[in-house]
């Protein structure tokens, strides 16, 4: 029995057709070593993290309206989602197959979510496993920026759906920046509800940081970008002035999973480590 943000619910002890209704539950579970049948996704182009993966999986369509007649007809044992986009269909689902939704209050609790899909599959000891590699790769992370003698300034930004935004410090990205010790910008350096903020154009020096990562999601977005370079503010920015740019994929910045964490210290590698040993 799972208690959950939806209620009670009595799950398999081991189940074997999972349908997981969010991406950061699909990846948790991966992570785990499960293998869900189908997923709903947020992104239309797989990113690489997941890419393989994906191959073996029916995608059920986009997180707001996952297909119900695909459910049906998978037959499900679990279905695993997050409450904002499960709650208008729970119901339904629930006479599908036992389903359970946790409480996920945005990209902040993406490492409650982990422990949450573990104690659903039975996966407790693997969930141990997960986090014993996370934290032996932060602290790889650490000795080798510590080594370089380099603590630089790292800012992030993204822009998706016409907006753009900065994770903070209590994000997805910004908790593993946090726990590799990454200096942020100060707007950057603070904890907010939801750990998202809008970005605008007059407050552009907000991303100033040694280091700009820039992540987009789509067309759109870097057209965004493309906008947003032409502001006269751009050139001020020191990781402009010094060649410090790096573009980064944006699902995988944004994945709030243990392999999409994976995937952000590989590019906390590659462009703060390998990028900064002398030539």
């Amino acid at each position: 029995m799972v208690r959950h943000a939806l209620g009670e619910t009595c799950v398999p002890n081991q189940p074997q057709r999972v349908i997981t209704l969010s991406v950061p539950s699909l990846g948790d579970a991966i992570a785990l070593g499960g293998k869900p049948i189908a997923t709903v996704v947020y992104f239309d182009e797989p990113p690489p993290y997941l890419a393989e993966h994906l191959n073996s999986i029916q995608i059920l369509g986009k997180e707001e309206q996952p297909n119900l007649e695909k459910i049906v007809a998978l037959k499900p044992d679990l279905i695993i989602g997050i409450k904002y986009a499960t709650e208008a269909i729970y119901s339904q689902l629930a006479q599908i197959a036992p389903t359970v939704a946790d409480d996920w209050e945005g990209y902040p609790s993406w490492r409650q979510h982990v422990d949450f899909v573990a104690n659903v599959l039975g996966k407790t000891d693997a969930a141990q496993q997960v986090w014993n590699r996370y934290n032996q790769r932060i602290q790889s992370l650490k000795t080798a920026l510590e080594d370089s003698q380099k603590n630089p300034e790292v800012s992030f930004v993204h822009t998706c759906c016409g907006t753009i935004d900065l994770d903070l410090k209590n994000s997805f990205n910004g908790s593993i920046l946090a726990d590799a010790n990454l200096r942020r910008p100060p707007a950057q350096a603070v904890p907010v509800a939801g750990g998202i903020v809008k970005l605008s154009e007059e407050r552009l020096m907000d991303i100033d940081g040694d280091v700009l990562f820039v992540a987009t999601d789509g067309s759109e977005a870097a057209q965004t970008i493309t906008e947003l370079k032409q502001n006269p503010l751009w050139q001020q920015l020191r990781a402009v002035q010094n060649d410090r740019v790096y573009s980064v994929n944006y699902p995988t910045w944004r994945g709030g999973n243990p392999l999409a964490a994976d995937a952000v210290i590989d590019d906390l590698f590659k462009y703060l480590v390998e990028d900064n040993q002398p030539a």
